[in-house]
C-alpha cells in the first residue's frame, strides 16, 4: 500500500512528512500488541527474569566458599566440551558463575521471545489477511513492523530490569548484574531485527520463524566452536557470533560496556534492512516467492499434507536432537570430574536422575532433559491444528472428502510419532557420545515417551474442547520444563514435583530399573486426553 496523505484546502501547503505518514497508527496499533500480549509476555518475562536469581540462589548454596568456586571455575575451562555449552568462567564469584551459567542460554530464550513476539505481530496478521483490513484504515506502511519491534523492545526492557533487580534481590547485583541483563536484553533486540527481515522474504508465518531460529542456532554453534577452542572467548568464531557477544560482555569481570555498542550498532543496521524491505514490497507479499506442491501423490492424503507441513520442522527438530545427543553424551565420562567433592551438587543429580552409579544418574539427568524439550516440540505440533483453523486453510480441506479425525489424526500422527522419532534419534546420540550402553540409553530415552505424549494430549484437549485457549498449552509444558529444570537444584517440595508427568517415570539408565506401572498409566491418560480432544472437535464448530 501507499503512504498515508493528508488533503488540505485549497490554497494552503500540505505539511504531513513522508516519514509520519508511513507511521501513521504505530500507537494504537502497539496497544492492540501490548493487549493481545498481556499474559503471554509477563510469563516469558517473569519465568526468564525469575530464572537468573534462582540460579544465583542455587550456585550461593552449593558452592558457599571461594575454594569450591574457584575449583568449579577450573574445571570448567578445562573441559573443551563444557566450555562449548556453557562459555568459559570469566570470574569465579557467584555473579560470575551466574553469568557463566546463564549468559549464553539467557540469550538464546530472549532471542526466541523476540522472534516469536515479531512473527506473530506482522508476518501473521499478514498471512490471515487481518493486516490488510488493518491498512485499509489510517495505518502506515511501516506502522505495523514499528509496533511490533517496540513490543519486543518493551518485553526486552523488562527481561533486563527483572534479570538486575532478582540479581540485586539473591545477593550478587552491582555492575555486573547491569552488563549481564543488558546484554541478555540486547539480544533479544538484536534477533527481533532478524526476525522482522525474514518477515519480509516469506509469506509464512512459520516459515519466517524457521528461518530465524536456523540464524539463532547457527549463533549459538559458532559460540559453541569459539569457546570450545578457546578458554577466554577469544577465537573470532565466538566473536562472529551475537551470542558470543552477550558472553563477551564479561559481566562480574572488569566489564566490557564497548561489546553493548556493537550490540547496539548491530541493531541499527538490522533495523534500517528491515524498514527499507518493508517499505518495498506490498501487504502480504513477500520477496520470496512461495512454491505449488505438487498436484498428486502422497500429498493427497491427510497424514501426506500434514507431513508436507510439517516436515521442515520435525527435520529441524531431528538433527537438533541428534547434535545435542552426542554433545551430552561426550561429558558423561566426565560428570565426575564435573561434581568433585561437592555432595550437594551430586545429590541434585541424583534426585533427577536416581542415584545408582554418578555416571548413570548424568545420563538419566540429560535423558530427561531431552524428553522435556521434546514435549515442546509435540505441543507446537499438535498446535499447527490450531493454525490450520484460525487462518482458514483447514476449513477447504475439510469441506472435501477429509472427515475432522481424519485430518486431526495426520497432523497426531506426525507429532506423536515426530516425537517418538526425536527421543530415539537423541538416544542414539547420547550413546554415540559416550561410547557404549547402546541398549540401556536407547530404552531410557524412549521411556520418556508417556510423559511427552501425555502432555501433547492436555494439547489436543485443549484444543478440541476450548480452541481459543489452546495456547495455554505451552503454560503447561513451561511449568513441567520450570519444575524439571529448576525443582531438583532448589529442593521443591515432592507434592509440587509430581505436578509433572516426568517427575512419575523411572530413572533410568541406573536407578531402581524399569517400573511399568507409571508408564502404562501415563500412556492410558495420555490416550483418553487424545480422544477427549478428538470427540470435543467432532462436535465443536470450526473457527472462523
Amino acid at each position: 500500500m501507499t503512504a498515508v496523505t493528508t488533503t488540505a484546502p485549497a490554497g494552503t501547503e500540505r505539511r504531513t512528512p513522508v516519514a509520519t505518514g508511513q507511521l501513521a497508527g504505530t500507537w494504537p496499533l502497539l496497544r492492540l500488541a501490548l493487549r493481545r500480549d498481556r499474559i503471554m509476555l509477563p510469563i516469558w518475562v517473569l519465568a526468564l527474569g525469575g530464572t537468573f536469581s534462582s540460579i544465583g540462589s542455587s550456585i550461593a548454596a552449593l558452592y558457599d566458599t571461594s575454594a569450591q568456586r574457584a575449583e568449579l571455575a577450573a574445571s570448567m575451562n578445562g573441559n573443551s566440551s563444557l566450555r562449548a555449552m556453557y562459555g568459559p568462567v570469566f570470574d569465579d564469584s557467584v555473579g560470575g558463575l551466574v553469568s557463566w551459567r546463564m549468559a549464553a542460554f539467557g540469550a538464546v530464550l530472549a532471542a526466541v521471545m523476540s522472534l516469536i513476539v515479531v512473527i506473530r505481530h506482522t508476518r501473521e496478521e499478514e498471512e490471515t489477511g487481518r493486516q490488510e483490513m488493518l491498512s485499509s484504515a489510517m495505518v502506515g506502511r511501516r506502522a505495523p513492523l514499528t509496533a511490533a519491534l517496540l513490543t519486543a523492545v518493551i518485553a526486552n526492557a523488562a527481561l533486563a530490569l527483572v534479570i538486575a533487580s532478582g540479581l540485586a534481590g539473591s545477593g550478587a547485583g552491582g555492575a555486573g548484574a547491569v552488563a549481564l541483563a543488558l546484554a541478555v536484553a540486547g539480544t533479544g533486540v538484536l534477533f527481533a531485527c532478524t526476525a522482522a527481515i525474514a518477515a519480509q522474504f516469506t509469506e509464512s508465518a512459520r516459515l519466517a520463524k524457521g528461518l530465524t531460529a536456523a540464524v539463532i542456532g547457527a549463533a549459538f554453534v559458532l559460540k559453541a566452536a569459539g569457546d570450545s577452542a578457546a578458554d577466554d572467548g577469544s577465537s573470532p568464531m565466538t566473536w562472529l557470533s551475537p551470542i558470543g557477544w552477550a558472553e563477551n560482555v564479561r559481566a562480574y569481570a572488569d566489564e566490557r560496556w564497548w561489546v553493548l555498542l556493537v550490540l547496539a550498532a548491530a541493531v541499527a543496521v538490522q533495523a534500517l534492512l528491515a524498514y527499507t524491505l518493508a517499505g518495498r514490497r506490498d501487504v502480504g507479499m513477500s520477496f520470496l516467492a512461495t512454491r505449488p506442491g505438487p498436484a498428486q501423490g502422497r500429498i493427497t492424503t491427510a497424514f501426506g499434507l500434514a507431513l508436507r507441513l510439517q516436515r521442515g520442522a520435525l527435520t529441524g527438530w531431528t538433527l537438533s536432537f541428534a547434535v545435542v545427543g552426542v554433545a551430552f553424551g561426550g561429558l558423561a565420562d566426565g560428570a565426575a570430574d564435573l561434581v568433585g567433592d561437592n555432595e550437594k551438587t551430586r545429590e541434585i543429580f541424583e534426585r533427577m536422575g536416581g542415584q545408582d552409579g554418578l555416571t548413570d544418574a548424568f545420563l538419566a539427568t540429560m535423558v530427561s532433559v531431552l524428553g522435556m524439550v521434546a514435549a515442546l516440540y509435540i505441543v507446537a505440533s499438535v498446535l499447527r491444528l490450531h493454525g490450520e483453523e484460525t487462518a482458514g486453510r483447514a476449513e477447504p480441506v475439510l469441506a472435501g472428502g477429509v472427515g475432522r479425525i481424519g485430518w486431526a489424526a495426520g497432523h497426531l500422527v506426525v507429532a506423536f510419532g515426530g516425537a517418538a522419532l526425536l527421543m530415539a534419534v537423541g538416544g542414539l546420540g547420547l550413546a554415540a557420545g559416550y561410547g557404549h550402553g547402546l541398549p540401556a540409553v536407547l530404552g531410557a530415552s524412549l521411556v520418556q515417551l508417556p510423559a511427552i505424549w501425555l502432555l501433547g494430549g492436555v494439547t489436543v484437549l485443549l484444543y478440541g474442547a476450548f480452541p481459543k485457549a489452546a495456547v495455554a498449552a505451552w503454560g503447561v509444558a513451561g511449568i513441567c520444563l520450570a519444575l524439571g529444570w529448576l525443582g531438583p537444584a532448589v529442593n521443591m517440595p515432592q507434592a509440587v514435583m509430581d505436578v509433572s508427568p516426568f517427575t512419575h517415570l523411572p530413572k533410568l539408565p541406573g536407578g531402581t530399573g524399569m517400573e511399568w506401572g507409571p508408564v502404562l498409566i501415563l500412556t492410558a491418560v495420555a490416550t483418553v486426553l487424545v480422544g477427549a480432544g478428538v470427540g470435543a472437535l467432532r462436535r465443536r464448530d470450526v473457527l472462523t
